[in-house]
């Protein structure tokens, strides 16, 4: 994925994508349904922030001004499994 990521590239990396109007009277936050864009866009669609944020409009103000959005992508932690950390401050067993 050297251009960036697709949507069918989040979804395999088990990502959650936040999409955050940023209109002064709303700040509605909303998780985007990866599946549903996939179906609307195409599993190859580019899904760069740049990319999305056109796209995107607030179902609580009605913003559709690229400019006033904002993404997240961080991993879906329910999904991807986690390594213990190890650290100075646990308390140890013995």
């Amino acid at each position: 994925m050297a251009k960036g990521w697709t949507i069918q590239g989040l979804i395999d990396g088990k990502m959650v994508v936040t999409a955050f109007c940023h209109n002064h009277r709303c700040h509605h936050n909303q998780v985007l349904d990866l599946q549903k864009l996939k179906e609307k866009l195409g599993p190859d669609a580019p899904a760069m922030e740049w990319d999305l944020r056109a796209k995107l409009r607030c179902r609580k103000c009605g913003n559709n001004d690229s400019k006033r959005f904002g993404l997240t992508y961080v991993p879906d932690y329910d999904k991807v499994p986690r390594s213990p950390i190890a650290s100075p401050y646990r308390k140890t067993s013995e």
